[in-house]
């Protein structure tokens, strides 16, 4: 990606947080929601917005058509506010790298906690030593 693209992005990133916080009032959109990343595409036209809710399944869903149903409010916002050539369509979708990377750093520790298990165990097949003399 060019640096202006990466500009724009995180310029679009700033400006759709702003407005979700200050300007849209939709219930569905109250629980914990962070904008983790925007990719414009390299001629400006389209940008996919990733969002993170903190919350379970349902409360990504119903975030997801909230903000669904805010873009084309949010794009007209973003055309007063931004000097661009181009105001990207926007597009959104639930970012769950955390819940993956969560998920495989639980796994970590479930297998660094059965590793130290085996090992306070001793070798496998072995059972207590026992000591005998031959020819005493």
């Amino acid at each position: 990606m060019s640096r202006r693209v990466d500009r724009i992005n995180g310029l679009l990133r700033e400006e759709i947080s702003s407005l979700l916080m200050r300007e849209i009032k939709d219930p569905r959109l109250n629980a914990l929601l962070t904008i983790t990343q925007v990719i414009t595409s390299p001629d400006l036209r389209n940008a996919k917005v990733y969002l993170s809710v903190l919350g379970n399944h349902e409360d990504n869903v119903n975030a997801l058509q909230g903000i669904r149903s805010a873009a084309t409010f949010l794009r007209k916002q973003l055309r007063e506010r931004l000097r661009l050539k181009y105001i990207p369509f926007l597009t959104f979708a639930i970012d769950d790298s955390l819940e993956n990377s969560d998920h495989i750093f639980r796994l970590m520790d479930q297998a660094r906690l059965e590793s130290a298990s085996l090992s306070d165990e001793g070798p496998i097949g072995e059972g207590p030593v026992s000591s005998t003399t031959i020819g005493s």
